[in-house]
Order: structure tokens, then C-alpha cells, then sequence
């Protein structure tokens, strides 16, 4: 009975500094989501213009052809995943990489560039080709880091490497809630703009030509999509983090309680049988 109430005592602290260890985890990832929240606040308004403005020029501008906007026939697709570097974010890895692996059944062939550790080894481990692959950057992603993967895409877009590049990444909506999605970055897919009853037609003038702006407006808009993207995926990573780590944090508490309870348990069992010891001594006395 002595040996189990030390056992039961051994893992009350082996849980304890556990639920220490989760504790502070929650802690940090509770700072590192409010900045991200406050990066992706303040990078969606300059997606949004960027956006509007390509929109604009397409809706505008007729009878113009571009590489990065009239289609051609796919034969490979280019899937940019972000996953994190490290786990303990619950589902928050295992959802993107599904997610990308179920669509990539509907391609021919498909190629993969990875943001994050556990991305790049879901997808060498099930067999796809892994084109380039960057660690260390999803929990604090930088517009240069987009902007050097926008340029490496466009290259291998416009060498026909590629025919089809994706961005698949997870949509922050609230702190407990996210979406796993996939974009389509080239050729763009933009919806149409919907119509604005105005008393008279706007005549826009593109200097020095309609492509040329194009050409300009389009690196921006993959730059700050990725950007963006990134951020998103860092709020959702460092979220989902925070929610494992509270529930964790919860069990820890529960298990603690049981412990607790057994250990009571058997502290009155083992203060019970030596009063029944000591009272049939003193009888075998008597």
C-alpha cells in the first residue's frame, strides 16, 4: 500500500510540471497569435486594392491577351503548402496536407513546394516531388521570403515547367476556428466584379498599355498573396497551438484531480488498516 501511494505521489508531480510545460506553451502561443492577428490586419487592405485593381483592368480593358491570365492546357500543377515547423498544433498540419493530397488526385502530375518541416516531410514521405522546400520561416514569415518564392514560381511558370500553380494554406477566421483552402495563383482566376448602377460608363486609360500594367500589377499581386497567406497560416498555426495546448492543459488538471482522489484513497485505506492493526493488537492483549 506504501509503495502505491508513492508511485501515485511520483505521477501527480510527473503531471504537474506537464501541465507547467503545456501552460506556458498556451502562454506563448496566446502572444505570437495577437501579433499575428495585428500582421494580418494590416496586410489584407493592401491585398484587397492590389486585387481591385487588377479586377479593374480586366473588367475594363478588353481585347488584350496575357500569359498569366489566358489558360493553357495543364499537364502539371504547382502546389505551395504551408505547414508549420514544429507539432503540437493538433490537426492544424494533418488537415493542410490532406486537404492538398486529395486534390492532387484530380492532376496528372504534380509538384510541390513546401513551407515548413512538416509539410516537406508528409509529402517526400507519400512520394511527391518536392521541388524546393524552406524551414524556419512559418511562424514569422517576411515579404522579401514572398517575394523570392513569387519570383521563383513566375520563372518556372513562364519556362512551361508549370502550368497550373496553387497556393494551398490554412484561412484564419476566429481564434478556435480555421479553414484549410486552395487558391489558384496562375494562370489568375479572378472573379468578375459585380455591376455598380452609375449614371454614366467610366473610360479608364492604361499608360503606357494595358499588358504593360498588367505586368507591373501582377508580381505585387502574388507577392502579397503569398505574404498574406503566410501571415494567415502563422495566426491559424499559432491558434491552433494555443487550443491544444488549453486542452492539454485541462487534462493535466483532470488527471492531477483523479491522482489526487487515489492517492487520498489509499492514504485512508493505509491509515485504516493500521488502526485495525493496532485495535487486534491490543485485543490479542486483552
Amino acid at each position: 500500500m506504501a509503495q502505491n501511494m508513492i508511485d501515485v505521489k511520483r505521477r501527480i508531480k510527473s503531471v504537474t510540471s506537464t501541465m507547467q510545460i503545456t501552460k506556458a506553451m498556451e502562454l506563448v502561443a496566446t502572444a505570437k497569435l495577437k501579433r499575428a492577428r495585428k500582421k494580418l490586419e494590416a496586410t489584407k487592405p493592401y491585398f484587397e486594392t492590389i486585387l481591385e485593381s487588377i479586377t479593374e483592368l480586366i473588367t475594363h480593358a478588353k481585347g488584350f491577351k496575357h500569359p498569366f491570365i489566358d489558360g493553357r492546357k495543364i499537364n502539371n500543377t504547382l502546389y505551395i503548402v504551408i505547414t508549420s515547423d514544429r507539432g503540437l498544433a493538433g490537426g492544424y498540419n494533418t488537415n493542410i496536407c490532406k486537404f492538398v493530397e486529395e486534390k492532387a488526385k484530380d492532376n496528372e502530375r504534380v509538384k510541390v513546394i513546401t513551407i515548413g518541416t512538416k509539410g516537406r516531410d508528409y509529402f517526400n514521405r507519400k512520394g511527391f516531388e518536392v521541388v524546393e522546400s524552406y524551414i524556419g520561416i512559418s511562424e514569422a514569415p517576411s515579404l522579401d521570403f514572398a517575394i523570392d518564392i513569387s519570383k521563383k514560381i513566375v520563372q518556372m511558370y513562364n519556362e512551361q515547367e508549370i502550368d497550373e500553380i496553387c497556393l494551398a494554406y490554412t484561412k484564419f477566421i476566429s481564434t478556435i476556428s480555421y479553414e484549410p483552402i486552395c487558391l489558384r495563383l496562375l494562370p489568375i482566376d479572378i472573379e468578375k466584379e459585380k455591376e455598380i448602377e452609375k449614371d454614366y460608363p467610366v473610360i479608364f486609360r492604361y499608360e503606357p498599355s494595358p499588358e504593360s500594367v498588367l505586368g507591373y500589377l501582377i508580381p505585387k499581386y502574388l507577392n502579397s498573396v503569398i505574404y498574406g497567406a503566410c501571415i494567415e497560416s502563422s495566426a491559424s498555426e499559432s491558434g491552433a497551438r494555443r487550443v491544444a495546448m488549453e486542452n492539454a492543459t485541462d487534462n493535466a488538471k483532470d488527471m492531477i484531480e483523479d491522482l489526487q482522489l487515489l492517492y487520498n484513497r489509499a492514504r485512508q485505506a493505509s491509515i485504516t488498516q493500521e488502526i485495525s492493526e493496532i485495535v487486534a493488537g491490543a485485543d490479542a492483549l486483552n
